[in-house]
């Protein structure tokens, strides 16, 4: 033995027979993946040393024992490092380099055995070995623009140099997985085998490599010397790749174009000095917002999913599910349980609603052909796990049954107590309800243990939060065998318990709230849809109204109005306080309902795939102007507090009353439920980046002028008094 760690382990006799021949595994004790922590990076450069020390040595093979490579650095460890300040981060890329470099440098050929994903950290310790074998099943690429930051361990050094700068600017900016065969494609591997063959072909290289006939010394002057680019060639791949990846990444990820810089900083430089321009580009992003709340973003990702495999731990299996209510949403149902694989009855009472559900997921199969996604052998085979039906005749086998009639309590409620006479006792009963009560829609059933709310989002397809939500006498059964429903449809489960609206129209009619206020003091709803898309949102609130349809925002707005009066009331209907109607109401009351009908705050207009787009109506300029009970101009910064602020109050609200069971789901279920600005965090972050002592400054003056809806709780006046956080400082959250 070589080298001995806790995660590292190199032992000569690979080949079997002369034991000149080493071998390098990565076997992380304790977890199910190989991450590269600062503790792994310290055992790697006691490895290295190790093996330089090792006499007679002819090569070296770098492995995994786990099914994966190494799927990165430890991002666990980032916050700590990030708040440590930019001279320790430049200290550890130092010294990563240093290792990195040492094993690029032995004296003997050097080849990595990817047999699983090897990401981040892992496919840039892959780069620093002359050769590269990949299993079929395997992926590799650097991700850490969606991070907030460059490959800072050599990524944008080395992957240029060996499959050339375009292909390295796509991988890098893109932050893509690549497939085993992809990566042969552009030569960023040398062979592609069967996961049995790996060690194999690991071999086979290196006595390739030793007998001469591969020049692994002439792969690494390559990889350590300046890119052979002339300067009219540098100007085609880095100018052109940096105004299209700008236009996709948008002004507020600044990472994708950085990566594109630093490689064409470096491009004209050999290794350490390319390394250099790296480092401090790694360190520029890593001290800046955007990174350390995408980074919170990965780890409260990861909290959500491992919340959500505990409880798919618990679940009995849907085999079967079942929707009742065809048309749009039901057929959206049906198609995400269809395509993932769990076979769906569709039933309704109409043959036209039937066909329409059908309609529906006919329609997103054939886009998923177009896409190359699918085969149409392969669609139709899907479409047969949907089964229409106008009777209950097969509900017998039904593992749950997700109801998702029309938005009246009563109906629901009919459809609800129907149904649950012709299931089994064990069959679970799920609402997608966006609004209603789920201790109310439980009143009239025998088995309310095993009823809890299923809320998809608006289109199914697209949207990744399911709310699965308790009621008081909903069963831990239910919530789990819900949760597992949903994973297995590609969607993220949150749980949460029962209010109005939930958790997320609960937070989201709030900034409506702020929305009709501004507009009733004279601001122009343009404008407000315009500074709150450039604060980051991917549609200002008036769009998103048109969006969500004005009669569901009447609706949603009156139960929440009900259940929250001192805030709410008045928000989206009539203010019952003798101020008028809000502008919402007017659009409702003026049959403008947004998108469904073509008109709304602004007009829709079919684009050439048929898509709808909005363009100013001047109709709807002049129904929001009756709405103003005064004119008066507001800065940027005043329409973001004021929209902002009842948003993330509510948001404060939910965690305090138990309705959302930490603040990494609250910040994901807004991001993935709203569209809440990703690279901001989310709310609690946001005001975590205030301050919480700012955040309650500011709300407090607009509750001066603005009322409920702007007051702080007691419980946040408390943590700001107290210097807390919603995210602890250095946690890893």
């Amino acid at each position: 033995m070589i080298y001995q760690g806790n995660a590292i382990t190199v032992a000569r006799g690979l080949d079997g027979g002369g034991g000149d021949i080493a071998m390098l595994t990565i076997d992380l004790k304790d977890e199910s993946v190989n991450t590269l922590s600062s503790a792994v990076v310290e055992e790697l450069g006691q490895a290295v040393e190790a093996i330089r020390s090792e006499r007679g040595l002819k090569g070296l093979v770098i492995g995994s024992a786990k099914e994966a490579f190494i799927v990165g650095a430890d991002i666990t460890e980032f916050h700590g490092m990030f708040e440590q300040g930019g001279e320790v981060l430049q200290r550890m890329l130092e010294t990563v380099h240093g290792i990195f470099n040492a094993i690029e440098d032995l004296p003997f050929p050097t080849v990595t055995a990817i047999n699983g994903l090897a990401l981040g950290g892992g496919c840039e310790l892959s780069l620093t070995t002359d050769f590269r074998v990949m299993a079929e099943s395997a992926k590799i690429g650097l991700p850490e623009t969606k991070l907030g930051i460059v490959p800072g361990w050599g990524g944008c050094v080395r992957l240029p140099r060996i499959i050339g700068a375009d292909n390295a600017i796509e991988w890098i900016a893109g932050g893509t997985e690549n497939r085993a065969d992809a990566a042969l494609k552009v030569g960023a591997v040398d062979a592609v085998v069967p996961a049995e063959e790996l060690e194999a072909a690991a071999l086979d290289i290196l006595n390739r490599a030793n007998g001469g006939e591969l020049d692994h010394r002439a792969r690494r002057d390559e990889k350590t010397s300046p890119l052979k680019l002339d300067a009219i060639e540098q100007m085609m791949a880095f100018e052109t790749a940096k105004g299209y990846v700008a236009g996709k990444a948008g002004p507020h990820y600044p990472a994708p174009v950085e990566a594109i810089k630093v490689i064409q900083k470096g491009a004209g430089e050999r290794r350490d000095r390319a390394q250099a321009i790296e480092g401090k580009s790694f360190v520029k992003l890593a001290m800046g917002d955007v990174a350390f709340n995408l980074v919170g973003l990965f780890m409260n990702d990861q909290v959500v999913k491992k919340k959500g495999s505990r409880y798919a731990r618990q679940a009995r299996p849907v085999n079967r599910a079942a929707v009742l209510g065809a048309g749009i949403m039901g057929g959206g149902i049906a198609y995400q349980s269809a395509s993932r694989g769990t076979p769906i009855l569709m039933k309704d009472i109409k043959n036209d609603a039937i066909e329409l559900g059908l309609k529906e997921a006919r329609k997103l199969f054939a886009k998923q052909v177009e896409r190359g996604k699918l085969t149409t052998a392969q669609m139709a085979e899907k479409l047969t796990n949907i089964r229409p039906t106008l009777s209950y005749g097969d509900f017998g086998g039904v593992d749950l049954v997700v109801e998702a009639v029309v938005e009246n309590p009563k109906v629901k409620d009919a459809v609800l107590t129907e149904v649950e006479g012709q299931v089994t006792e064990d069959t679970i009963l799920a609402s997608n309800t966006s609004t209603i009560s789920i201790n109310r829609l439980a009143e009239n059933l025998k088995r309310p243990e095993n009823f809890c709310g299923m809320h998809f989002f608006n289109p199914v397809h697209r949207m990744p939060l399911v709310e699965v939500i308790r009621g008081e006498k909903t069963g831990d059964a239910a919530v789990a065998a819900t949760v597992a429903y949903a994973r297995a449809m590609g969607k993220t489960p949150i749980v949460v318990n029962d209010c109005p609206g939930f958790l997320v129209n609960r937070v989201l009619f709030p900034y409506f709230g702020g929305f009709s206020q501004l507009v009733e003091q004279g601001a122009d709803f343009q404008r407000v849809d315009k500074v709150m898309e450039r604060f980051g949102w991917p549609m200002g609130p008036a769009y998103l109204l048109d969006v969500v349809g004005m009669d569901t925002a009447v609706h949603a707005g009156e139960v929440m109005a009900e259940g929250f009066p001192e805030r709410m009331a008045g928000m989206a209907g009539d203010r019952g306080d003798g101020k008028g109607k809000s502008a919402i109401q007017v659009m409702f009351e003026n049959d403008r309902l947004g998108q469904k009908n073509a008109k709304g705050f602004y007009a829709y207009e079919e684009d050439r795939k048929g898509k709808p787009q909005k363009v100013r109506d001047e109709a709807a300029i002049a129904l929001v102007r009756g709405v103003a009970k005064e004119s008066r101009e507001f800065s940027d910064e005043e329409i973001i507090a004021r929209m902002m602020v009842p948003l993330c109050l509510e948001t404060v609200r939910c965690l305090e009353d138990d309705i959302v069971g930490s603040p990494a789901e609250a910040d994901m279920a807004l991001i993935y439920g709203i569209g809440f600005p990703p690279f901001r965090g989310g709310a609690l972050r946001y005001i975590d980046a205030m301050g919480l002592s700012a955040f309650v400054e500011q709300a407090d003056r607009l509750a001066e002028e603005l009322g409920p809806l702007y007051a702080p709780t007691e419980r946040l006046r408390e943590m700001a008094a107290a210097g807390e956080r919603f995210y602890p400082a250095g946690s890893g959250d």
